[in-house]
């Protein structure tokens, strides 16, 4: 772009503040990747110290000035379409303040955050500190899709306004009602994070855009109004994108809230939430540490499934999720470029191994179940252990094991991975992981 090209200028930021291909956050120069059809397959892992056009990466400066800006422009383009810019105005209303949650151990927040528009969407923050610290606490955050609600059966959380899936416990006619209060509490030790003095904090992910392929109600559409003629897109518009978002939009109040310590905010996030925690803390560094668990095909796990890995077991199933398997599932998670490598994977420029890279050298858990073949937990500590070089380049050092651990045990190295027994699920166990991994690397909360 130049100045005496100002109907390409109008073009670029048009597209930027849209669906274009970069956030401003990235603040670097709009440029071209080659199609599908001109891209090389690479059957192996992409190199994650090699540029785009072939040029060695061999300091931390070239890293962070060239490669680690190149591979966030192509995951937007190729994948997960752009993450929007942060709005020119947000806003946080503290809604109400209980100091007696959790029989006094904690103070309850509810946190508004909007952005000067009644069109715009608005975040419902839950945000829980521990009353019993000395100084600002550490925090988890994360995104739920059942509502602030579920987490605890407390009457002062709203329900959740938007839409929730009917399979959330007490949802009528995708609405939640009385009966959805507490409903998934089992799944949210506050009590045990606040005892090691840690703060929580929960959005739900329809306050930015509800999880239906053939609707898109929040930061999207509120974006298509304001370009005159344009319309809210439905399949293909990356809603992992908004999402995390939506993650950086709570990490904008969490550095105003003194109760919290804004140097020490972990993203967490199970599944499709483990997808968005990852990505979120790919594109921004406030971010200090990482946990996606169970995040699989399109967050930790692998593009390039093997052939023997995506063959038919017995009862007729894969044995790990393919990406053309969830771009037919969730068309609206990715863009519309991600669906053209369905049958050739092999072509994309980056795996998943990349965007591990990009959190480096923050701490990151890769958190996983050994009946959970569907997001791939072998897959996953490949990918770890391509991302090494990247974290030995950067400081943050090598993976503290040459292979998958037993079943329980964690490896607490800034590339952690844990697995325990059981299903698709986050619970307890995990969380007790999540503590410890935590404790060694943010430090105690107390």
């Amino acid at each position: 772009m130049t100045a005496n090209r100002p109907h390409r200028r109008l073009l670029f930021f048009s597209l930027v503040f849209t669906f274009g291909l970069f956030s401003l956050s990235m603040k670097t120069k709009a440029q071209s990747f080659p199609s599908i059809d001109n891209l090389p397959a690479q059957a192996g892992w992409p190199d994650p110290l090699v540029m785009l056009d072939g040029t060695p990466v061999k300091s931390k400066k070239v890293w962070e000035e060239k490669r680690r800006p190149e591979l966030k422009a192509l995951f937007q383009h190729y994948m997960y379409g752009s993450i929007p810019p942060k709005p020119a105005q947000v806003d946080f209303k503290v809604k109400s303040t209980h100091k007696d949650f959790l029989d006094g151990k904690a103070t309850l927040k509810m946190v508004e955050i909007s952005f000067g528009s009644s069109k715009a969407p608005r975040i419902d923050l839950m945000v829980v500190t521990p009353n019993q610290t000395r100084r600002p606490a550490p925090i988890f955050l994360t995104m739920n899709f059942c509502g602030n609600h579920a987490i605890t059966d407390d009457p002062r959380v709203p329900l959740t306004r938007g839409w929730l899936y009917d399979s959330c416990k007490g949802c009528t006619n995708n609405s939640a009602t009385e009966a959805a209060r507490g409903g998934q509490a089992q799944d949210w030790p506050l009590d045990e994070l606040v005892t090691h003095g840690f703060a929580f904090a929960s959005f739900c992910s329809s306050d930015v855009d509800s999880d239906r392929a053939d609707v898109s109600d929040g930061i999207y559409a509120w974006l298509a109004s304001q370009k005159p003629g344009s319309s809210s897109p439905t399949h293909n518009r990356g809603s992992i994108a908004a999402w995390a978002w939506g993650y950086h939009r709570c990490v904008d109040y969490l550095e105003t809230d003194a109760a919290i310590d804004a140097k020490r905010i972990a993203a967490v996030g199970h599944s499709r939430n483990g997808k968005t925690a990852l990505l979120a803390a790919a594109f921004d560094e406030r971010i200090a540490l990482s946990i996606p668990c169970q995040a699989g095909s399109g967050g930790t796990g692998p593009s390039r499934v093997s052939t023997s890995l995506a063959a038919p077991q017995a009862n007729g199933r894969p044995t790990a999720e393919t990406i053309a398997v969830i771009n037919k599932s969730f068309p609206h998670w990715f863009n519309a470029e991600f669906k053209k490598f369905n049958g050739e994977p092999e072509k994309l420029p980056f795996d998943q191994h990349l965007l591990i890279a990009l959190c480096a050298p923050r701490p990151i858990l890769l958190a996983n179940a050994k009946e959970d073949q569907w997001a791939n937990p072998s897959g996953q500590f490949e990918l770890l252990q391509a991302a090494e070089p990247v974290y030995v380049l950067t400081g943050g050092g090598k993976v503290a094991a040459k292979e998958m651990p037993p079943i329980g045990q964690l490896v607490d190295s800034r590339l952690g991975y844990f697995i325990r027994a059981g299903r698709h699920s986050m619970g307890a166990e995990d969380w007790r992981a999540f503590l410890a991994f935590a404790e060694k690397h943010l430090g105690a909360g107390k």
